[in-house]
């Protein structure tokens, strides 16, 4: 008879007390969560997940001594298992979230989400996902990527990291950075789901990735992509 798995360890960081004790005794209901600290800023988080080791980080940007997304960075330049961050935020459309994803968070949950949505995002984070539906990655780097144009440029050849990528899994990038599902890229591509899932994990590790959101933020980063011109 297999024994139950684990249960989530997560650990809360906002600087608002009633926030970060109300998000911990939401998630401690659950029988396959169990929360193992808090933090009231970015610093403390840091060295609490150094002693405490979650699964998940739900993540405030806006905290003193150090914010969100340094203390994102620095958990996910981690050696050895990093945990996974769920940015907390106000608006959906904040030029922080853009910030954490690329500093290595998973991706970003409204401070005004049900208990429900709550749980999911936890779940759905610890199981190594992106919590981002495929049309909202979309919008949220392409605005971004607009606002704060970098090295893309249109015409612009790709970064050389790129190039470990065979031409299929370049294709499979640019569907993906477009805001297809693993499904809509297997209808363009006429390939089955399970194939797609293939390439993205394979783009993934050979890019050094830890999930799709990251992808979507290298493809627009590195030129592959660029918000003026449409994925083909």
């Amino acid at each position: 008879m297999s024994s139950a798995p684990a249960p989530v360890r997560i650990l809360v960081a906002d600087d608002h007390h009633v926030v970060r004790t109300g998000f911990a005794a939401l998630l401690d209901t659950q029988q396959d969560f169990t929360v193992v600290g808090t933090a009231c800023d970015g610093a403390e988080a840091v060295a609490a997940c150094g002693e405490l080791t979650p699964d998940v980080v739900l993540m405030d940007v806006r905290m003193p001594v150090m914010d969100g997304i340094e203390a994102t960075r620095r958990l996910a330049g981690q050696a050895q298992s990093p945990p996974r961050v769920l940015i907390l935020t106000t608006f959906d459309l904040d030029a922080y979230v853009y910030d954490a994803l690329c500093a290595g968070a998973s991706g970003f949950l409204l401070k005004d989400a049900t208990a429900e949505r709550l749980f999911e995002a936890v779940r759905v984070v610890a199981a190594g996902e992106a919590l981002l539906a495929p049309g909202v990655t979309r919008r949220l780097i392409a605005e971004f990527t607009r606002l704060r144009p970098g090295p893309a440029r249109p015409g612009a050849r790709p970064a050389p990291e790129l190039a470990v990528l065979t031409p299929r899994e370049t294709q499979v990038l640019r569907l993906v950075a477009e805001g297809l599902s693993n499904g809509e890229v297997a209808l363009r591509l006429t390939v089955t789901e399970e194939t797609v899932k293939t390439h993205v994990s394979r783009i993934l590790t050979k890019l050094g990735l830890r999930d799709r959101t990251q992808a979507v933020v290298t493809a627009y980063e590195s030129g592959l992509v660029t918000p003026s011109r449409p994925p083909p």
